[in-house]
């Protein structure tokens, strides 16, 4: 009779502990912070999906894309979590912000109606960015996956961006070359 509860007490603690850690993924998975984008933030998207179309088509950001896609990524060896441990200051990030490509999405972003633009090869390696990103490789995700396709990839909802930690919309658009997919133009669009 003591196993039999000992059993049962055990049982009873992992199954606790599994519906917990259950709950705390859910609720951790569910962006409770996530609005739903009204009609006006609709239009705003719309306008810069005009915009980064144009952008992705400038020589210096095709020029930029198709360098990096033949050397296989600007930062051989670099992982996400590398990345992440780079100050802003290190050669590395400075090297990417200070190239052509860099300089021209610097003077797109002063509109400020976006709050950050990234141009990214054919495997999802920063090639520019206005600023440091979160992720050197974005390619799990889906702003990439979809653009990268050829396709216009427009988030459904305002939430918080990982980056610059403000509420946006994600947006982003194939860079293209002999009319293939060879990057992604990615921003997000301030909804205010």
């Amino acid at each position: 009779m003591n196993v039999q509860k000992n059993v049962s007490s055990k049982y009873s603690k992992v199954m606790s502990a599994f519906l917990a850690g259950a709950v705390i993924t859910l609720g951790c998975a569910t962006n409770v912070s996530a609005e739903p984008i009204t009609p006006e933030v609709q239009a705003k998207v719309d306008h810069y999906k005009a915009k980064l179309t144009e952008w992705a088509a400038n020589p210096a950001i095709v020029a930029a894309v198709k360098s990096a896609n033949a050397k296989g990524g600007l930062l051989h060896d670099m992982t996400n979590s590398k990345w992440e441990d780079l100050k802003e200051t290190d050669p590395m990030v400075t090297d990417i912000q200070n190239s052509d490509a860099s300089k021209f999405l610097k003077t797109q972003e002063v509109d400020k109606g976006i709050n950050k633009l990234y141009a990214r090869d054919a495997k999802g390696n920063l090639v520019a960015g206005s600023t440091k990103p979160a992720l050197y490789n974005n390619s799990a995700r889906p702003q990439y996956k979809i653009a990268i396709e050829g396709k216009v990839f427009t988030d459904t909802e305002v939430k918080e961006d990982l980056t610059t930690k403000k509420k946006s919309v994600q947006l982003s658009v194939p860079i293209m070359s002999d009319g293939k997919p060879i990057g992604v133009l990615h921003t997000a669009v301030n909804p205010n």
